[in-house]
């Protein structure tokens, strides 16, 4: 019979796979923001808060604060490393304004994470205690995590449309929050377990989201070709119009 420890290693190590693809999801997004040129409407802010979320949970991993946790460090240092490659593609293809909003952002977090450390390490002195200190805030950037695409969803319902709304990252949050909660379970982590059931609904809830308005995305982006190729068609004969006179006037 397999160990409760064992099965719990074992699961971690899937949830690390699963992290490691819903880290990876956006990179669809960032190819068209890349090609582009623009991130258009595509907002900053899951990868500001899945950055600082990583940060947190990197710091409740360690030896000093949670013991035994060596897979909740090497998930979160990876996607902590990825979603510095998201947040620098982002401030190259964004504009001025929206440029230095992102930085103020990630300097807000990092000052937040050094005195967070800082405290932790220098407050409380035994693992339970730097383990609820630290885990309560997990708990709270977590649910931001799986909740920041909430500002994407309002676009989307506004705009009855999934454009700016990418599925593999809604997917993605989905497997997360189910990996995860299963690895809480197993020996039981009240602060992974809250959050990631939580990320769990509202994985579902995009998805349900993304469902309602496929349809009427894939009809709107039709119709916007339609109109590209009209007023394409337009700019030719316009075009073409300036030769023919210039024909007739070369015969008089």
């Amino acid at each position: 019979m397999v160990s409760p420890d064992t099965a719990r290693t074992v699961v971690g190590i899937i949830g690390n796979i699963i992290s490691l693809f819903l880290f990876m999801s956006p990179v669809p997004t960032f190819v068209r923001i890349w090609k582009k040129g623009s991130v258009e409407q595509y907002s900053p802010i899951p990868y500001l808060a899945t950055l600082v979320n990583c940060l947190v949970w990197t710091l409740y991993g360690l030896p000093m604060v949670h013991p035994g946790s060596i897979l909740v460090v090497t998930i979160n240092g990876s996607g902590t490393a990825i979603e510095c490659v998201y947040i620098l593609l982002f401030l190259i293809f964004s504009d001025k304004k929206k440029r230095l909003k992102v930085v103020l952002v990630v300097l807000v977090e990092l000052i937040f994470i050094a005195v967070l450390t800082v405290l932790t390490l220098t407050l409380a002195h035994t693992h339970k205690k730097r383990s609820t200190v630290v885990g309560t805030i997990c708990i709270l950037f977590n649910i931001m995590m799986y909740a920041s695409p909430l500002a994407v969803m309002k676009l989307v319902i506004t705009t009855k449309s999934v454009e700016f709304m990418p599925f593999f990252l809604s997917l993605a949050s989905l497997a997360n929050g189910i990996a995860w909660t299963t690895y809480a379970l197993i020996r039981f982590d009240p602060f992974i377990t809250i959050p990631n059931g939580l990320g769990t609904l509202f994985g579902v809830a995009q998805l349900i989201l993304y469902a309602t308005y496929y349809k009427s995305t894939k009809r709107m982006m039709a119709e916007r070709k339609g109109k590209e190729v009209n007023l394409s068609e337009v700019q030719v004969v316009d075009g073409e119009e300036p030769k023919k006179i210039a024909a007739q006037n070369g015969h008089v």
